[in-house]
């Protein structure tokens, strides 16, 4: 996957994209590769995950070889103006943002071909080895990123169209780019998943990497639980009640492992693979997101090291 160009990260809301996207950017940066990350919606949570308390429209270095930005439409209008329409920008864009506004209003694509435009025009122009975006949520990420044919149906000759044409070209481009779909296992990202890979292969031709699961469960080994009827026969209650609610705990965490597991194998046989690919949930000690990063850093290594 990171020898694409273009990564998409989506997900339903909760699973976890924001830091998937963190990890797959740090590893790709550690291997010598230069990176851009990108947070496509205002929510921030990308600039968590990377140790910073916010992110501009302008690429900010957060370490060696990591560059990340959050995505502007103001911003992005106003450098598609100077690179495309060579028209230079002063002061304030406000009047014309409103006129935008209009425009977008009855053209919904408008907003989200200026978005996906300047990845793409990142990409084609190789600044970066690999660009990772933090898409919106599946609910929205379909009409982002079919953007550019949802509006060359719409404009088929002049700047637009031309415009249009080599994003989506670069887009429909296998080896260029690719989305990857996060997803916990869990029944509603499960079904919200699957039901993007439909609306996904309807609306656009680009690539679909797979599927990663988020958070799985850790296998539960209670071979070192006690069984109550195991210790002496005059056992202290305190001690029989721990041992039952250790039992009970084990137990659960079993059926939960068992749960992710079904959901694994529906994902594998929906998208006909041999396997899912899956990222263990972290420790309760690791809830700051930089520990986050760090820890889905390490499991986004091992997959890619099982790969080779």
């Amino acid at each position: 996957m990171l020898t694409r160009r273009l990564v998409f990260v989506t997900g339903k809301g909760g699973v976890g994209k924001s830091a998937v996207a963190a990890a797959l950017a740090s590893v790709a940066a550690a291997d010598g590769k230069r990176v851009l990350v990108c947070e496509m919606d205002d929510k921030g949570s990308l600039a968590a995950y990377l140790g910073r308390e916010e992110l501009q429209f302008v690429p900010t270095e957060i370490s060696p070889n990591l560059f990340a930005m959050a995505m502007n439409t103001e911003d992005s209008l106003r450098e598609y103006i100077r690179l495309f329409l060579r028209v230079p920008i002063i002061g304030s864009l406000t009047p014309l943002a409103k006129i935008f506004d209009f425009v977008a209003n009855a053209a919904p694509a408008v907003k989200e071909i200026l978005a996906v435009g300047k990845l793409c025009y990142e990409v084609r122009e190789r600044h970066y080895d690999i660009v990772i975006v933090d898409a919106e949520a599946s609910g929205h990420f379909v009409a982002q990123v079919s953007a550019p044919d949802a509006l060359a149906s719409l404009v088929r000759i002049g700047i637009v169209a031309d415009q249009t044409k080599w994003m989506s070209d670069l887009l429909h481009d296998p080896h260029v780019s690719t989305v990857l779909a996060v997803v916990t296992p869990e029944e509603m990202p499960v079904v919200e998943t699957l039901e993007l890979r439909e609306r996904l292969a309807k609306a656009t031709p680009i690539d679909f990497a797979g599927v990663v699961i988020n958070r799985m469960p850790a296998v539960i080994d209670d071979a070192g639980v006690a069984d109550p009827t195991s210790v002496d026969s005059a056992p202290r209650s305190s001690e029989q009640s721990a041992i039952s609610m250790s039992m009970s705990v084990c137990a659960w965490l079993a059926e939960r492992r068992a749960n992710a597991e079904r959901y694994a194998t529906q994902l594998a046989d929906s998208f006909e693979l041999s396997n899912v690919e899956t990222l263990a949930e972290a420790s309760p000690t690791e809830h700051a997101p930089s520990a986050i990063t760090a820890h889905l850093s390490r499991e986004v290594r091992r997959v890619l090291d099982g790969r080779e």
